[in-house]
């Protein structure tokens, strides 16, 4: 199968919700994964220094070997085309936004930046649960950007007394209605949820630069954090796994509209029509919108495998809505594959 795109993830929120504390808790637990980093205000940007003197170790060098540079609409599509070469090693990029940035104009600068290497990976917006109420007062605009979020990460949950958790979360419901939203305490959210599983990253024996989590597991002796009372935040998975082929129509219905709670679908799909039999078709979808991707079977043998990865699922529905995208494909619906392939990713 050929590399995947790389998912460029933008990760916003108000001034103090715990951004950088996020994407360090990430970079210390990547668990060998390679991560590129950009921010668009990196003056106002305090990635510890320990995050820095890692720059060369598993992630690209850009500015002088500063893993952090500054982005704007003029450059961006060249540094992730750069981010994404094969020799990076990268599998993912995470674009921290500065706290009063606007964060429509992030998302429309990598959707511009979109190509066969490079996806959107969706918008995390971080918001501070201690001090959500004065937030939203002083500064409304942060309701528009929560409201286009797809994973809402409510930081510093421990701080907010527990009965007054339901009503918050709830609050937070109505402004997004459609979003994951994960509670959490010191920024530590899995980064399972973002990128892929730890153990699908392609064995590596020979000579190589450290990632950051290996450096700091060289300093300290282990990367957990301190008294491992927060670790991660996990998210909810669901998956489907048949040799069974999908009902192309169905499919795209469930990847434009997916379960409540869901913030990334993948996988790999058979549809068992003439043309379409020899195509492995690799789909990614995360908030609203479709990659699909033509691959082959290589001498696999060809099957449907989907998983579905959220906070707050409603797992026994999403099972069923899995289930539902696999079905005989109906004969006389001759422009149903049309709807998996509008979302095809073609080379330019």
């Amino acid at each position: 199968m050929s590399r995947p795109a790389l998912p460029v993830v933008v990760l916003a929120g108000f001034l103090g919700a715990g951004k950088t504390t996020l994407l360090n808790h990430v970079l210390r637990h990547a668990d060998g994964r390679r991560i590129g980093v950009l921010v668009n205000d990196f003056g106002a940007i305090n990635i510890d220094a320990l995050l820095v003197s890692g720059a060369s170790g598993g992630t690209l060098n850009l500015e002088n070997g500063c893993m952090c540079c500054t982005t704007d609409a003029g450059d961006l599509a060249e540094t992730l085309a750069t981010m994404a070469a094969p020799g990076t090693g990268l599998g993912a990029v995470l674009i921290e936004a500065s706290g009063i940035a606007e964060p429509k104009a992030l998302i429309r600068m990598v959707l511009a930046a979109r190509s066969e290497t490079v996806a959107y990976g969706g918008l995390v917006y971080l918001v501070d649960a201690a001090n959500f109420d004065e937030t939203v007062t002083a500064h409304p605009q942060v309701i528009e950007h929560l409201a286009i979020a797809d994973l809402v990460v409510c930081n510093k949950i421990d701080l907010v007394p527990p009965a007054a958790v339901p009503a918050l979360l709830e609050r937070i419901r109505e402004l997004n209605p459609t979003a994951p939203i994960l509670p959490v305490a010191d920024a530590a959210v899995d980064p399972e949820l973002f990128f892929e599983p730890a153990d699908q990253i392609a064995c590596d024996d020979g000579p190589r630069q450290l990632t950051f989590d290996e450096l700091m597991a060289e300093d300290h002796g282990h990367h957990d954090d301190p008294g491992g009372a927060h670790l991660h935040a996990t998210f909810d998975s669901e998956s489907l796994e048949t040799p069974s082929a999908v009902d192309p129509r169905r499919l795209a219905q469930f990847l434009e509209r997916p379960p409540s709670g869901a913030y990334r679908i993948k996988g790999t799909v058979y549809v068992d029509l003439d043309g379409h039999r020899e195509i492995a078709y690799v789909v990614q979808a995360v908030g609203g919108f479709i990659r699909v991707e033509a691959s082959s079977w290589r001498g696999r043998a060809p099957g449907t495998s989907l998983a579905v990865i959220g906070a707050g699922l409603d797992t026994a529905a999403t099972r069923s809505a899995l289930e539902g995208v696999v079905a005989q494909v109906d004969g006389d619906d001759v422009n149903g594959i049309l709807h998996l392939t509008r979302h095809l990713v073609t080379a330019t």
